[in-house]
C-alpha cells in the first residue's frame, strides 16, 4: 500500500480543526515534500521524521514521498504533526499495519531518537476529539492535561516504537487513568480578613464580585488597593467545568504550565504598566493570546493605571464590551475569548498624596492632578462600573488592636447567592445584561427613576453610564435578596459613579 491517511489537529485560536495527513509513496528520485500551507516548523518535520524512523530501527523509504496536510487552505504551524507524518510513512511503506488507525488521532513532536515530546495546545485537541468520538494518542507528558476532558480515551506513548507495537498488535497501550481527581474547590487564597479598615472599598469589592463589575480604585500609595485586588479571586465562586475547560484551553494554547489540582481557580493576571498593547490583547506573527485572554473568567488587575501608555489602554475598550478579541494578520486570524473582570488602581496625582490629610502634596497643583487623572480616557472610564476613592488609613486605626475584618469565606457565600439569583433569573451575570434584558429585569418605580434621572443630570453621565448604574443597582438588590430595585439600592449604585467627570 503506497497511500495512507492519519488524523491530527491544527491550532486556530482555541479551536482545533481536523487535519487529514495524507501520505503517498511514488517511484522516482527520492524526495520528501510536505504540502498544505506548512510553516517553517512543519517543514522541518522532514528531518525529524527521517532521523526518528532510522534511529527507531525502521527503514526510511528511498522513494518520492508526498505528505498533504488537508484541508490545504488551513495554515499549519508547530511540531504537532510529526507523529502523524511518521506513522503515515510507516503504514504507506507497509512496515506496520494501518487497520487500528480507525478513529485514532495522533499528536506529538518527535525527537531524533524516536521519543515523543509534548506539544502546547493539547487541551483544545482533546476537547475536539471527544466531540467527534475519537481516541487520542499523545505524549505521556500531555496525558494529564488532556484527561481534563471527560469521556475521552487517551493513549499515552513515550516513543514511536511503543506506538508501532500497539498498531501491530504486539503490545497494548493502556488508556490513561487519572490517579488524582481534578480539584473542585479553590485552594487557600489571600483572605479579605487581612484588610484593616476600608469598609467602603470592601463593600465595593463585594458588589463588583457579585455582578462581575469592573472596578477602579483611586487613592494614595499604601492604602491597600493592590491588597484588595489580590483578594477578589478569593470571594468569587469557583468556575464551572465548562468555564474551567475554556480557560485552561487558552493557557494550553499559550504554552503555560497547567496544574490539574488548581484548574478550577479563577485566573488572576497583573501585567506591569510597561506592557505593550500586543502583550495585553495578544498578537505576534502567529496569533497568541494576551493578558486579557489569559484572565478569561477571572481578574485582570492593572496597577498604576495612569502609568500605562494611553494607546495601550485604549485597546481594552472593545474587549470590555464584547468579551472577545479577534487578532487578524495578513495570512490568518484567530478569535480568543476575553470575558475578564477589570480591576484597576491609580494614584490621584503624580506624587500620589493629593488630599491626603497626613502627607502634604507639595508639588502637584489641581491642574496637574487633573491632567494626570485625564490620562485615562473618558470612553475607557465609562466602561468601569464602580469607581471609588480609597483614602489613607489613620495611623491610630492602623496600629490599633481591632478585631479582624469579615473573612473571604463569608463574603463568598453572599456573592455565590447573588450569582445564583442572576443565573436563575437571566442566565448570566448582571454585568452581561444587554439593553433589552435591562428593561425587563431592572424595572424602576417612579421615585427610583426620578432619583436616577436627577443624578444623570447632576453628574453629566453618558448613556453607557446610565445602563451601568442600572446593572449596579440590580446587583446590589440581588445581594440584599430583593426582587425590586429600591431607592437605597439606586443611591448606593449612583455613589459608585461620583468620580465621573461631566461631559
Amino acid at each position: 500500500m503506497s497511500l495512507a491517511t492519519t488524523l491530527c489537529r491544527a491550532g486556530l485560536g482555541i479551536q482545533a480543526p481536523a487535519v487529514s495527513v495524507e501520505t503517498h509513496l511514488a517511484n522516482g528520485l527520492p524526495a520528501f515534500n510536505i504540502v498544505g500551507l506548512p510553516e517553517k516548523a512543519v517543514q522541518e518535520a522532514r528531518d525529524r521524521v527521517r532521523s526518528a524512523l532510522l534511529n527507531a530501527g525502521f527503514e526510511f523509504p528511498a522513494r518520492r514521498i508526498t505528505v498533504n496536510l488537508a484541508p490545504a487552505d488551513l495554515p499549519k504551524q508547530g511540531s504537532r504533526f510529526d507523529l502523524a507524518i511518521a506513522t503515515g510513512i510507516l503504514v504507506a511503506s507497509g512496515q506496520i499495519p494501518g487497520e487500528r488507525l480507525a478513529g485514532l488521532e495522533l499528536i506529538g513532536e518527535l525527537t531524533l531518537g524516536g521519543e515523543i515530546r509534548p506539544v502546547p495546545g493539547v487541551l483544545p485537541v482533546a476537547a475536539a476529539c471527544a466531540r467527534d468520538g475519537h481516541r487520542l494518542v499523545a505524549s505521556a507528558a500531555n496525558a494529564a492535561e488532556a484527561a481534563l476532558v471527560s469521556g475521552l480515551e487517551i493513549l499515552p506513548v513515550q516513543s514511536l516504537l511503543e506506538l508501532c507495537g500497539h498498531l501491530a498488535g504486539e503490545t497494548t497501550i493502556a488508556p490513561f487513568r487519572r490517579t488524582d481527581a481534578p480539584a473542585t474547590e479553590s485552594p487557600a487564597l489571600p483572605d479579605l480578613a487581612d484588610v484593616r479598615g476600608q469598609a467602603q472599598a470592601r463593600r465595593a469589592l463585594e458588589v463588583a464580585a457579585a455582578g462581575r463589575h469592573n472596578l477602579l480604585m483611586m487613592g494614595p500609595p499604601g492604602t491597600g488597593k493592590s491588597m484588595l485586588a489580590a483578594r477578589l479571586p478569593g470571594i468569587l465562586p469557583p468556575m464551572s467545568e465548562a468555564e474551567a475547560l475554556e480557560t485552561a484551553a487558552i493557557h494550553s494554547v499559550a504554552g503555560l504550565p497547567l496544574d490539574p489540582a488548581r484548574w478550577r481557580c479563577r485566573p488572576y493576571r497583573a501585567p506591569h504598566h510597561t506592557s505593550s498593547g500586543v502583550a495585553l490583547v495578544g498578537g505576534s506573527g502567529i496569533p497568541r493570546p494576551g493578558e486579557i485572554s489569559l484572565a478569561h473568567n477571572g481578574v485582570l488587575f492593572l496597577d498604576e493605571l495612569s502609568e500605562f501608555d494611553s494607546r495601550v489602554l485604549e485597546v481594552l475598550r472593545e474587549p470590555l464590551e464584547s468579551g472577545s478579541i479577534v487578532i487578524s494578520r495578513a495570512a490568518r486570524s484567530a478569535e480568543f475569548p476575553a470575558r475578564f473582570q477589570l480591576v484597576a488602581a491609580m494614584n490621584p496625582c503624580r506624587c500620589g498624596y493629593l488630599n491626603d490629610p497626613e502627607k502634604r502634596c507639595a508639588r502637584c497643583t489641581p491642574e496637574s492632578a487633573a491632567r494626570y487623572q485625564g490620562r485615562i480616557s473618558g470612553p475607557l472610564r465609562d466602561r468601569i462600573d464602580i469607581q471609588i476613592e480609597v483614602p489613607a488609613i489613620p495611623t491610630r486605626e492602623l496600629l490599633s488592636q481591632q478585631t479582624p475584618g469579615e473573612p473571604s469565606a463569608r463574603v463568598r457565600e453572599r456573592v455565590a447567592a447573588a450569582w445564583q439569583r442572576q443565573l436563575d433569573r437571566q442566565g448570566c451575570s448582571n454585568a452581561q445584561l444587554q439593553h433589552a434584558e435591562l428593561e425587563r429585569h431592572c424595572r424602576l418605580e417612579p421615585a427610583v427613576r426620578r432619583l436616577l434621572s436627577d443624578a444623570i443630570d447632576r453628574l453629566g453621565l453618558s448613556a453607557r453610564a446610565y445602563h451601568r448604574i442600572l446593572r449596579l443597582a440590580r446587583t446590589i438588590a440581588d445581594l440584599a435578596g430583593s426582587d425590586a430595585i429600591d431607592t437605597v439600592h439606586m443611591s448606593e449604585a449612583i455613589g459608585y459613579r461620583r468620580m465621573d467627570r461631566a461631559g
